[in-house]
């Protein structure tokens, strides 16, 4: 039987979402699949938001980001609000000594997350210089990881967050973001499985051949530490989480809530508890993994947590299946609101704001997959709500919103995610949400009356 407080190792990274081998996507993954192939794939795991801190915020809160303040990025300004917990904070309440490796991304001042030991300079992302990020990435972080559980410099149990740079686009000295293939090992462009939900361009073949060599530096990363912990016999009493922030960077993926932009990768892996070789095809949605990290620690469950522990289906005991999940996007580079929620037959997309027809977040524009198709996404205006039916369009490409067919599916989801807004007190209800600078702005003498 497993420990009754396991130590918790939570490993995540920028811009993967299932884009792995165990998720059947065209790439070698050894180390991650050797996870998979141990423990449990959850097949149908969605994010809160298609971005990096508020999906991030989600995951260690239990809260949507319009719940626990962070609708856009934390390095623009967004804050989690004061009185919202965080999950190391409810950890070291049980006990656990916490200690945060790599990125985090969820808060300027890392004092507010409440970790016991930091292992990390620069842990919030502020930009995309390599310089910057150098001991972030993944193999950086595995080594401070390994070197950390070699000399056992902790208190058992211990909690461990630990987030690794890949796979985030770089600014290169032309404008261009890229995934530094001087930095990395590439595929050959013209080998590389093409995306099913983009036209199959050069450049959109270049990015994914390119994005490979950050794929296999994740995969090495997370191979040391598994190597690690069972070279210091940690592997049988400690839970290991690997899991993605959002869906990889290109149109239609990332900064969107179609089903690419919100899928994320979800892998546990935890001897005596959750059994070999699992696949859950449960809908499930990144709020839920903070309960059922507290529900494996023995720590009760708050009642204002929003997720749902899916503790009981590793257990066995009763388990009662999500029917819906929620996405929302407010502020990025740019105004994006949108909310969204997705069944598992039905997405429907409710949009806020005059919008292109795709949004582009600044990293895709200007990369060559971007540079294939903004004219295309950008010139059409979006509608204001979408629908899709998922078994027959799983790639998002026909709006039913105003088939007749569909009216009655349409009332009842749409109506499903007013629901959600008005019992969550969405401030898109009330009208737009002014940017995390608003004050700012208003505060210049040139906006001033005299």
């Amino acid at each position: 039987m497993p420990s009754p407080q396991p130590n918790i190792l939570l490993i995540h990274c920028h811009d993967l979402g299932r884009y792995l081998g165990c998720y059947g996507a065209d790439v070698e993954t050894p180390h991650i699949d050797s996870l998979a192939d141990d423990g449990a794939v959850f097949e149908e795991h969605y994010v809160t938001a298609p971005q990096c801190s508020p999906s991030r915020g989600s995951l260690m809160t239990g809260k949507y980001p319009h719940v626990n303040g962070l609708m856009g990025l934390a390095h623009g300004q967004w804050n989690i609000h004061p009185e919202v917990r965080i999950l190391p904070q409810y950890l070291g309440d049980t006990g656990y000594e916490t200690h945060l490796f790599g990125l985090q991304h969820i808060a300027q001042d890392t004092d507010r997350l409440g970790y016991d030991y930091v292992h990390s300079e620069g842990n919030l992302y502020q930009g995309v210089s390599p310089e910057v990020h150098q001991a972030n990435r993944g193999r950086n972080v595995a080594s401070v990881v390994s070197t950390f559980l070699e000399k056992e410099v902790y208190e058992a149990p211990f909690f461990a967050s630990i987030g690794f740079f890949e796979l985030h686009r770089v600014e290169e000295d032309n404008g261009r973001f890229g995934f530094e293939p001087e930095h990395y090992d590439t595929d050959n462009p013209d080998e590389v499985q093409p995306l099913p939900y983009l036209p199959d361009r050069e450049g959109i073949r270049r990015d994914l051949a390119e994005m490979h060599g950050m794929v296999y530096a994740a995969d090495d990363a997370l191979g040391t530490i598994l190597e690690t912990l069972d070279s210091t016999d940690l592997s049988d009493e400690t839970l290991v989480i690997f899991t993605t922030e959002h869906g990889i960077a290109f149109p239609r993926a990332k900064g969107s809530c179609y089903d690419p932009g919100i899928e994320a990768g979800l892998l546990m892996r935890y001897p005596g508890m959750i059994d070999s070789g699992e696949r859950y095809d449960e809908l499930l949605s990144n709020v839920d993994v903070l309960p059922t990290i507290l529900d494996v620690a023995g720590y009760e469950i708050p009642d204002d947590i929003e997720g749902k522990s899916f503790y009981p289906l590793l257990s066995g005991d009763k388990y009662e299946e999500r029917e819906r999940i929620f996405a929302e996007m407010t502020w990025h580079d740019m105004y994006n609101p949108v909310r969204a929620i997705r069944t598992s037959r039905y997405k429907y997309i409710q949009s806020f704001w005059h919008l292109p027809d795709v949004y582009l977040t600044k990293d895709i524009f200007a990369s060559e997959a971007g540079r294939e198709v903004r004219e295309e996404y950008g010139t059409p205006l979006r509608p204001y709500e979408e629908l899709y039916d998922l078994r027959s369009d799983p790639q998002e490409g026909r709006n039913l919103i105003y088939e007749p067919h569909y009216d009655e599916t349409r009332i009842d989801i749409a109506q499903q995610l007013r629901d959600w807004m008005e019992a969550t007190d969405d401030p898109l209800l009330t009208g737009p949400v002014p940017p995390a600078d608003y004050d700012k702005m208003v505060s210049w003498p040139g906006n001033q009356d005299e």
